[in-house]
């Protein structure tokens, strides 16, 4: 198999707004046909990697989980180059052994997030592709063992609810989630990890623990103060994380044993002569391996 060099990006997620061990760091303004992304993108490097780097909620956290232009944003990374993408979000939990201040390597979701443009295909350009394994092993497995190198506690493997939001959950829809199965819950990780499967990245979440969301009767509500100064300390420990990557990540696997880079092999569905040339303009930067 061969080796390539990777491109890492990083999205970050509440309380992760920069990278100061960038070196040469600079912020770049990025136009995709999704629009603009949520931010600039941070791009410089880390032990000779090129790193960018996205704010998912924008630098002062100026955009709801509801309105961030996921479509954009996956789309600026792709168009910057980006192999290997991993997300840091902050989640509440569902399970007493994931405490706050645990970090959890995702591996399923469950996505109840509604009115969200979930795919850059469409009208003109049908494609399905597959999201029963919906991220990379190999990125998950450098991603744990970053976190780990932290100190902090990590969890591999979990159930992600993506929720709507903007409100956290009534406890009814806490219990209901626990019952289900999932682990922890969030309002971004949908349909951020769609979109990226759809542009052939490679993608793996790192959840950080804030709270236990409303089903622990010992914890109550979740308190959005108490949030924030879990949040000061998860946000010191990603950056380490972020930090232990590009040792991890050093040559890329070419192709991606997983096959998150060939996703778009077998899921265009539309006849080529019936294919809108306007769609199709659009989707260059993202499938233009095949279109």
């Amino acid at each position: 198999m061969d080796q390539t060099a990777a491109r890492l990006g990083v999205i970050g997620g509440s309380g992760l707004y920069g990278m100061e061990a960038l070196e040469g760091a600079a912020w770049q303004s990025v136009t995709t046909p999704w629009g603009e992304p949520s931010d600039a993108i941070l791009t410089g490097q880390l032990d000779g990697m090129p790193i960018a780097f996205l704010p998912r909620h924008g630098r002062g956290h100026v955009h709801a989980p509801g309105d961030i232009p996921y479509r954009a944003n996956i789309a600026a990374m792709k168009a910057l180059g980006v192999t290997d993408l991993v997300s840091v979000s902050a989640v509440g939990s569902f399970r007493d052994a994931l405490a706050p201040g645990d970090f959890v390597v995702v591996d399923q979701f469950i996505d109840r997030t509604k009115g969200r443009p979930a795919s850059f295909f469409g009208a003109g350009c049908v494609a399905h592709v597959s999201l029963a394994e919906p991220v990379c092993a190999r990125l998950s497995d450098a991603a744990e063992a970053a976190a780990r190198a932290t100190g902090k506690t990590v969890h591999r493997g979990g159930t992600y609810l993506a929720m709507e939001g903007p409100q956290f959950s009534t406890r009814a829809e806490s219990l209901m989630y626990r019952a289900w199965g999932c682990d922890v819950i969030g309002m971004t990780a949908m349909p951020e990890a769609r979109l990226a499967r759809e542009a052939e990245i490679c993608y793996a979440l790192v959840a950080m623990v804030t709270d236990y969301d409303s089903w622990h009767e010992g914890h109550g509500a979740v308190d959005i103060a108490a949030i924030k100064s879990v949040l000061a300390g998860n946000t010191q420990a990603a950056g380490a994380l972020i930090a232990g990557l590009p040792q991890r990540l050093a040559q890329r696997p070419q192709p991606c044993p997983e096959g998150c880079d060939r996703a778009l092999d077998h899921a265009l569905m539309t006849a080529p002569e019936r294919r809108d040339p306007a769609l199709l303009a659009r989707l260059d930067t993202i499938a233009g391996r095949l279109l």
